[in-house]
């Protein structure tokens, strides 16, 4: 048989929520042209991302991957962590400084 590759669809956004149990809320955005004006207009969507580890916190920028469904809502998850929140990295400024 003849094995074929499918290409999963990654997004990169931002953490906004992280009060669920192995789940954080990430917003993506991206621009669209309009379609008559020709005006680019910022459109968000807010998806529900599986994050296993639960080393995402609110302000991280995170690159999600699809996979199948894990929840009602679920179709994501967390591939990697591509930038930590300042305030993340301003604690961590503080503790080398110590």
């Amino acid at each position: 048989m003849k094995e074929v590759q499918v290409r999963k669809t990654t997004k990169v956004g931002l953490v906004v929520g992280d009060k669920m149990k192995k789940t954080v809320t990430v917003l993506v955005e991206w621009p669209e042209r309009h379609p008559l004006y020709r005006k680019f207009i910022k459109r968000k969507k807010r998806f529900l991302v599986h994050d296993e580890y639960e080393k995402c916190k609110v302000g991280d920028v995170v690159k999600i991957v699809e996979t199948r469904p894990l929840s009602k809502w679920k179709r994501w998850r967390v591939l990697e962590i591509v930038e930590l929140s300042r305030r993340d990295t301003e604690e961590e400024s503080k503790e080398k400084a110590e």
